[in-house]
């Protein structure tokens, strides 16, 4: 499975902020981003919360059972059609991957809320293409949703190339250039001076890969247990409520 982690918050908000978006529709995913505790129902509704109390409006949300399964996703956005049309841009809770997975279902910008740290093991065999390098430095929101460092066979962040031909991959002849498709989307979502990307903080992607999110959780749950004590005292010391020495 894919790790992730919750991406900067200020990140975030600025990425919505570039577009002027101020109507939101979110995606989670039930598999790899529930089990890690980034981007389930429980961190999606809290994400929701927090985006309507710092003034957005949440037009719906949902959570797919594979974000990465594009035919999933696909039939997930048909059932929310309305709801994703009344949106300005639509935040998803899953790995690169399944931002990518999300951008190709939807016309609306796509912003993800999760940074991909490393990969799980994969029990079972099938068909795969790479998507996602998980560096820890995403630039999604900069790409229209589509990552330039892994589907560039040179990983080049601003291209193209000078080997591009007529829109075609000089490495992979028979596909379209990354940076061609990424110019096309962003024009399509008006999004043409996207600007030059800075080079990626590689620092941020160390291995081998760790992540421990239990201090975290210690710490919410050890908070929450302080409140409800300070709660419980903060009763017994009610005038009305003290039993009368006499």
């Amino acid at each position: 499975m894919i790790i992730t982690k919750p991406r900067d918050w200020a990140r975030i908000r600025a990425g919505l902020d570039s577009v002027g978006a101020r109507r939101l529709f979110c995606v989670g995913c039930g598999q790899c981003a529930t089990v890690a505790g980034t981007g389930g129902e429980k961190e999606v509704a809290e994400a929701i919360v927090r985006l309507e109390g710092e003034g957005f409006s949440v037009t719906g949300y949902t959570i797919g059972e594979v974000a990465c399964h594009l035919g999933g996703i696909a039939l997930e956005t048909r059932k929310h059609a309305d709801e994703i049309a009344a949106a300005d841009a639509v935040v998803v809770f899953s790995c690169g991957s399944g931002v990518q997975t999300v951008a190709d279902s939807v016309e609306k910008p796509v912003f993800p809320a999760l940074e991909s740290v490393f990969l799980g093991n994969v029990v079972r065999h099938g068909v795969f293409e790479e998507r996602c390098q998980m560096c820890g430095d995403c630039v999604l929101d900069l790409t229209a949703g589509i990552c330039p460092v892994t589907t560039c066979p040179k990983g080049l962040l601003n291209g193209p190339c000078g080997g591009m031909w007529d829109g075609m991959c000089e490495v992979v002849s028979e596909r379209e250039c990354t940076h061609v498709r990424i110019r096309k989307r962003l024009l399509s979502q008006g999004r043409g001076d996207a600007g030059v990307i800075p080079p990626k903080d590689c620092s941020v992607k160390l291995r081998p890969g760790a992540l421990d999110m239990r201090g975290k959780r210690r710490g919410a749950r050890q908070a929450e247990q302080h409140d409800k004590r300070r709660s419980e005292q903060l009763g017994d010391d009610r005038p009305g409520d003290r039993k009368s020495g006499r």
